[in-house]
């Protein structure tokens, strides 16, 4: 009977996917590369098309590239319905619909939810609604800061200094604006690279010119009598004039619109499996509802089976595909999720990648080249074994120790291939701030070893 369920859902099932994102579109090439002829729907709360973000940030910043022109390619055709600019607004798991913010509903057979996430607003909502403060997430975010930054600010501030803070820094360096930029750390990326990765790319972004201020918080917006932006005042009491502030606070993920619905949903995402089965609020797991994308958090074989919220390009790709394939197929054949997670970024043209967990580890070792030359290897370990890798214009490594973290290479680090020069060879503390305090740019996210995670917001399905 199980099979007979499987081949018509296949053939005639109805799966709707929400979330025009990435992973949504990814997960829809895959079933219909995959033999899925049943009605496919795609729901979406912009009206494009899913794009690529990344460019946002720096491409499309540096006028390379067109907020207009990120769509991502169509690998396949996936002759599916587009519901676009209208958001999902719940979600009733019993009778298999999704509702929409304009009253509609979907039904659906099987269901995929790939929301992602959307970038933390500013708290003060009078503040935020002034001109010239911009948060930098959507195709028409960009556009805006874009539009602003042409005109020629005499000064932007960005408030906070993770990835996408330290990008928009990059660029508007770039094209010869003064900056300013406020972190509560001591030093940009502390929260996604720790302290002493932090210091080397605290000397990046002064060196270039950004004004850097760390260990503050900016306590309000001020405004002109026309509403638009015109100071940042700061918790050591400094003020700074500006006429753009790019707010980057890192995100949240869109779950609030499953309250009620009963899925395993909070403020650190949706649990699923490692086949990205979505678990209800009692722990217990669905079989028709899946999870991929920012949105998830699910457990991982290398990392002691914690729960992991990655905010990857290649982790939503990854994943899509592996709950696509699983929702057309019987339980033998079904696979797990265990893309090992990866993370870029380039900043002051210096290119700037990850392999692993880095919030994982207690320590750091640099392996290669040195923090000096700003070139160099970072091997992070946790009770012994590699956990993580990051690399400062020295990429040609990563894969190597990608393939050492998956099998679970000792730590400290003690290779032929390593460099043999002795001063820094030694672990020290990678010098990460306190979890239970907000940072802005963690890409991974640790959440604990049960889906049904207290420390999260449940509500029970309404009866």
């Amino acid at each position: 009977m199980v099979t007979d369920h499987v081949e018509w859902i296949r053939r005639e099932g109805r799966i709707v996917i929400v979330g025009a994102s990435l992973a949504g579109l990814r997960a829809a090439e895959t079933l219909r590369a995959e033999g899925f002829t049943g009605e496919l729907t795609l729901i979406g709360d912009e009206p494009y098309e899913p794009y690529d973000r990344p460019p946002l940030s720096k491409a499309v910043l540096l006028g390379m590239a067109s907020p207009r022109h990120t769509e991502l390619p169509h690998r396949r055709e996936i002759d599916a319905k587009w519901r676009l600019g209208v958001p999902a607004s719940g979600l009733d798991l019993s009778a298999k619909r999704v509702r929409l913010a304009d009253g509609d509903e979907v039904e659906y057979d099987r269901l995929l939810i790939a929301t992602g996430v959307r970038a933390r607003p500013w708290p003060k909502e009078a503040e935020a609604r002034l001109d010239g403060v911009f948060l930098l997430r959507t195709r028409d975010d960009a556009a805006g800061l874009l539009r602003k930054l042409k005109a020629g600010p005499r000064r932007v501030f960005i408030i906070g200094a993770g990835f996408a803070g330290c990008e928009v820094a990059s660029a508007c360096r770039e094209m010869g604006l003064q900056v300013t930029m406020a972190e509560r750390a001591g030093a940009p990326l502390v929260g996604a690279l720790g302290g002493v990765i932090g210091a080397v790319a605290a000397d990046l972004q002064t060196e270039n010119g950004v004004d850097l201020r760390t260990r503050v918080t900016v306590t309000a917006l001020e405004g002109d009598t026309s509403g638009r932006v015109r100071a940042v005042h700061l918790s050591d009491e400094s003020v700074v004039e500006a006429d753009v502030v790019v707010v980057s606070l890192g995100s949240l993920r869109n779950t609030e619109w499953l309250a009620g619905s009963g899925l395993g949903a909070g403020p650190r995402g949706i649990a699923c499996d490692a086949g990205c089965r979505a678990f209800d609020f009692r722990g217990i797991v669905t079989d028709d509802v899946f999870v991929a994308g920012d949105v998830a958090r699910s457990p991982h074989a290398l990392f002691g089976y914690q729960f992991l919220s990655l905010e990857h390009w290649g982790n939503a790709v990854a994943q899509a595909e592996t709950a696509a394939h699983n929702m057309i197929c019987r339980g033998a054949d079904r696979r797990p999720h265990l893309w090992t997670p990866a993370f870029w970024s380039s900043q002051f043209r210096v290119n700037i990648k990850s392999v692993g967990v880095p919030p994982m580890g207690d320590q750091i070792m640099i392996t290669q080249g040195s923090l000096a030359e700003r070139r160099f290897v970072g091997v992070y370990g946790h009770q012994g074994r590699m956990i993580a890798a990051v690399s400062f214009d020295n990429n040609r490594w990563l894969e190597f120790y990608r393939r050492q973290i998956e099998r679970g290479a000792p730590f400290p680090v003690e290779f032929p291939t390593m460099d043999r020069r002795p001063e820094g060879r030694q672990p020290v503390p990678a010098d990460f701030p306190d979890p239970s305090l907000p940072t802005h740019g963690p890409t991974v996210t640790l959440s604990g070893y049960s889906p049904a995670d207290q420390q999260l917001v449940f509500t029970p399905a309404r009866h």
